[in-house]
């Protein structure tokens, strides 16, 4: 059994939607998927997407993007709803959002957001920045949207906390867990975007959970890395313009012994 990754697939680009229908039907059947969220804010491709993949895979394992949960076309009053649509949609189609255990493996998703702790957002950034208008809160600020989600995955956490001898863990988020995963070469003019790719807090669940391996997505910026002995890898479909920094193919994450 091997397990895959994939984030940010945009099936709203016509490329990546034929890009994800063309994944083989005879691969992966014994395999595990990460989707680590950004799929798409229309439910019926959001649901077109999950019924491929889990044609494909043996088991299908997501946590919404920020895309997933902007409201803009979707008749949904706020983010919240939304999120708790786009949960309703996967469990339709057989997709896990809760952890689960296999032999010698357990796979975790991190729902989170973004708050100040990579840094406070320009006045520019606000202005620009979709989810500042394409997301509705009902009022919170994003570090308490933060919380909302960090306190949904506490359960998961301190249930694996509590096991002795636990097998490996595999965890992923759509969000970034630590700033320093983002290569040093990122030019200046894009590091105004830093505020709204994650939050410290979600890392502190990542240690908590003991991950020898966590997954992210959201950043479009490829990367393997080891960090304070964890690896973290985000393996993102991205954009059509994006091939220098995001990889058209699956990546293998874990292979069981």
């Amino acid at each position: 059994m091997r397990v895959f990754a994939i984030s940010d697939v945009h099936v709203d680009y016509p490329g990546n939607a034929e890009w994800v229908d063309g994944l083989s039907t005879l691969d992966y059947v014994d395999d595990l998927l990460i989707l680590a969220g950004d799929v798409s804010d229309v439910p019926a491709r959001l649901g077109e997407t999950f019924a491929a993949v889990t044609r494909r895979f043996r088991a299908v394992h997501y946590v919404p993007g920020n895309h997933d949960l902007w409201v803009r076309r979707c008749g949904h009053r706020n983010s919240l709803e939304k999120f708790e649509s786009v949960l309703r949609i996967a469990r339709e189609h057989g997709v896990h959002h809760t952890p689960c255990q296999y032999p010698g493996l357990v796979v975790v998703p991190l729902f989170g957001w973004y708050d100040d702790s990579f840094g406070a957002p320009s006045t520019i950034l606000k202005r620009q920045w979709m989810d500042f208008r394409a997301c509705r809160w009902e009022g919170r600020s994003d570090a308490e949207v933060t919380t909302h989600f960090l306190d949904l995955n506490q359960t998961a956490v301190q249930a694996m906390v509590a096991v002795q001898g636990a097998p490996t863990v595999v965890s992923f988020s759509h969000f970034l867990p630590r700033i320093d995963v983002m290569p040093s070469y990122i030019p200046e003019r894009f590091r105004m975007l830093y505020p709204v790719l994650g939050s410290d807090r979600l890392d502190q669940q990542v240690r908590a959970l003991g991950s020898s391996v966590h997954v992210y997505g959201h950043s479009h910026v490829n990367r393997d890395i080891y960090l304070d002995g964890r690896r973290y890898i985000n393996n993102a479909l991205g954009g059509p313009s994006e091939t220098r920094i995001c990889a058209r193919e699956l990546l293998c994450v874990y292979e069981a012994p």
